[in-house]
């Protein structure tokens, strides 16, 4: 009814996403008083999903050692099919090259190829020809591990003939349990800075923060949504 939405439109993520959604903002930064949830609800009710996108992913921008990365999902999706891990991976490429950086796409697991077996392997396989189908164009391989994706010297041995190992620049977790450990870890003991997490899949951007958030996590997303937003101009 019209008296439950004016109730709805009381609370500040549904009233911040139907400004967007009208075109009043050009994008939506919320999270560091409330949850993911909280954030990100509202924008799955109103703001909605792109056309042909099965799943809402996010993927955290990390700066570390003079290199820019891309992790992803790190945020939103617990436990993501192998159809959904190769959407999120196309995706997530897409948005890592609108920030300037080449995607060569990794398929983490326990294994890399063949040195290890089971259905988390071979998902990991599932994952990458999903990946592949939803953009032929796409640099991807899997199953990797993190050392053999991101090390040449790693990579050069335990998977010599494939495109990414060595070499990878988008990290694609297989859940989120492993994600937000991976890239929290990479923040907290290897002095990564993490921007994120960017929110991939609405038609326009809403981008959720840590409640650990700093200032500077909360001005680098601020500047993260202004790109996105200029990008659908």
């Amino acid at each position: 009814s019209l008296d439950d939405a004016r109730e709805t439109m009381k609370d500040i993520s549904y009233f911040g996403t139907m400004m967007v959604h009208k075109g009043i903002a050009d994008g939506m930064v919320s999270g560091a008083a409330h949850t993911t949830a909280h954030t990100i609800k509202p924008s799955f009710q109103i703001i909605k999903t792109v056309p042909g996108a099965s799943v809402v992913s996010s993927i955290f921008l990390m700066v570390m050692r003079d290199r820019l990365w891309a992790f992803g999902d790190c945020a939103v999706n617990p436990n993501p099919t192998a159809q959904q891990l190769g959407e999120i991976a196309a995706v997530s490429a897409k948005t890592a090259s609108q920030f300037g950086i080449d995607p060569k796409v990794a398929m983490l697991s326990y294994s890399t190829g063949t040195s290890g077996s089971g259905p988390d392997v071979d998902r990991a396989v599932e994952a990458v020809a999903a990946a592949k189908k939803a953009d032929p164009e796409l640099i991807v391989d899997g199953p990797l591990q993190f050392d053999a994706a991101c090390d040449p010297g790693v990579g050069k041995k335990k998977a010599p003939e494939s495109p990414v190992a060595g070499q990878a620049t988008v990290f694609i977790f297989p859940d989120l349990e492993a994600g937000n450990a991976g890239y929290k870890i990479a923040q907290r003991t290897g002095d990564a800075l993490a921007i994120g997490p960017v929110l991939q899949g609405l038609n326009k951007p809403v981008n959720d923060l840590s409640r650990g958030a700093t200032v500077p996590d909360i001005v680098n997303t601020v500047a993260i949504t202004a790109i996105q937003a200029g990008a659908l101009k």
